[in-house]
């Protein structure tokens, strides 16, 4: 791979977004177009070696982007990858038709949408020669230039920490070591700040030492392990690598963006968003997530609702075991397992759902406050879960659910909102049609509920929820009560 240039042509900004912060990162030069016609145009500007290419879109659509592609004798043998959603009803069809030799189906991965760019590009990109080859560095040269670099800052910080500590504390023997023949202000100030001295006990006379015994003996007692000892769980290797002071608002910085940084930096430490009294923070561990916690938060995103989500306990299990856990407070998480209701690898599943759905829901936070601490030691319970999650992987699901969200929001646009049954409608279609959730939140339609009493029967999520009634209200089974005017 060689910075070719690939052109992503996709109507979503999330989406173009999240692509190009992938594949930049694996080393393409990526551009990227709102439409199809704003993507022909780029593309006769500077042709690139593929193109990524939604398939609904304004102005001109997939279909009709790849008509005008392959009616230009120069631009036809351009490869062609189309980004579908699973509703388009397009795919294995479409490819090896009109340039399109590949397909890849939303939501995608960050590996797969890289996968499939280095296979075509391996395919159909344009041929190498010896002279654009690069030279090959391995993940092993890598590794050990890394680690060098690493044992190279940790030792030159240790250097200094010693030699500074080193001045300290050889100039205060030294000041203990002159006689004390006349009392003025500064030595009384001296002496009064010092430790008081039981009289009883004989003390060491530092008179009676050598400058350079005091010296020695003084460096001899800082050595690397008593240095590392003193500093505690600090990583010395990420002092020069850490982003000190790193806060701000929301309002200004997305939090996105912020995840994305702490990504490429390969950062570990806690990243604290608080708003309006919850707060979430996000453990990290080397650029990866290894948990998300939360207080301040709905009920929607505590650990219990994705244990009974995923069938691991019967609710009336689960609801007596809450009433015998007492005031003291505990991780549900960890009594479960200790109790035998949870496997480590089905609490691990409950956790990662858990703390996905935390960083899903701060994505939508259009107001707030972030800081970062860098070096920050892990809670037990985080080094416990390890959880190790990707954070394009969570950026991608997060920004489609985003994308969604903006949708939902013109039909929802607030929880406090009534909903009634078209009960004809209903009739008419028959409810084999709908899934088990959907028929659930469909029988919580009452005219009477909100749509936040709706979530919290439900014990579903705001954003599942929310998708449902979006979707009963597209196909007309539900509709938005009307509240009478007050004269």
């Amino acid at each position: 791979m060689a910075g070719e240039r690939v052109l992503v042509i996709d109507d979503s900004p999330t989406i173009t977004r999240v692509v190009q912060l992938v594949l930049t990162k694996a080393g393409y030069d990526v551009h990227t177009a709102p439409d199809g016609e704003a993507g022909l145009a780029a593309v006769r500007s500077d042709r690139p070696d593929v193109i990524l290419l939604d398939f609904v879109m304004p102005k001109m659509n997939g279909y009709q982007f790849c008509r005008e592609l392959t009616a230009d004798p120069k631009l036809r043998d351009i490869p062609v990858v189309l980004m579908s959603a699973k509703g388009d009803q397009v795919g294995e069809r479409f490819v090896k038709v009109m340039g399109i030799v590949d397909y890849i189906t939303k939501p995608f991965s960050p590996e797969a949408i890289t996968a499939v760019v280095q296979h075509t590009v391996a395919k159909y990109g344009p041929s190498r020669t010896a002279d654009d080859t690069p030279s090959l560095v391995t993940g092993e040269d890598l590794a050990a230039t890394d680690e060098a670099d690493r044992a190279q800052a940790r030792s030159a910080t240790l250097a200094q920490l010693r030699s500074s500590l080193t001045e300290i504390i050889s100039g205060q023997l030294a000041l203990a070591r002159t006689p004390a023949t006349t009392e003025t202000s500064d030595t009384r100030d001296t002496r009064d700040t010092r430790a008081p001295t039981d009289t009883t006990e004989t003390a060491l006379d530092p008179s009676t030492l050598d400058a350079d015994d005091i010296l020695h003996a003084v460096r001899a007692a800082l050595s690397d392990a008593a240095l590392l000892h003193l500093l505690g769980a600090i990583d010395l290797g990420l002092l020069s690598e850490a982003t000190p002071g790193l806060r701000g608002d929301l309002r200004v910085v997305p939090l996105a963006e912020v995840l994305q940084l702490l990504d490429v930096q390969e950062q570990s430490g806690v990243l604290t968003v608080e708003r309006s009294g919850a707060r979430v923070e996000i453990y990290f561990r080397r650029g990866r997530v290894d948990q998300a916690i939360a207080t301040g938060v709905p009920e929607e995103f505590v650990l219990g609702r994705f244990v009974l989500d995923a069938g691991l306990m019967p609710r009336a299990d689960f609801e007596a075991f809450l009433e015998s856990r007492g005031p003291t407070p505990k991780l549900i998480g960890q009594q479960l397992l200790k109790l035998g209701y949870l496997a480590e690898t089905d609490l691990k599943t409950c956790l990662t759902r858990q703390s996905c759905e935390l960083i899903y829901e701060i994505l939508r936070w259009r107001h707030g406050r972030f800081r970062f601490a860098a070096g920050v030691e892990l809670p037990p319970n985080v080094i416990d879960a390890a959880l190790g999650l990707d954070v394009e992987a969570v950026l991608m699901e997060g920004y489609r659910r985003v994308d969604e969200w903006h949708l939902i929001e013109h039909a929802i646009d607030n929880f406090d909102i009534v909903f009634l049954r078209n009960e004809d409608s209903v009739a008419q279609m028959g409810r084999g049609r709908l899934t088990r959730d959907e028929l659930a939140v469909l029988e919580l339609v009452n005219g009477k509920h909100t749509v936040k009493e709706i979530i919290r029967k439900s014990r579903m999520g705001s954003f599942e929820v929310s998708k449902m009634l979006y979707r009963l209200l597209s196909i007309k089974l539900v509709r938005r009560r009307v509240l009478p005017v007050a004269v």
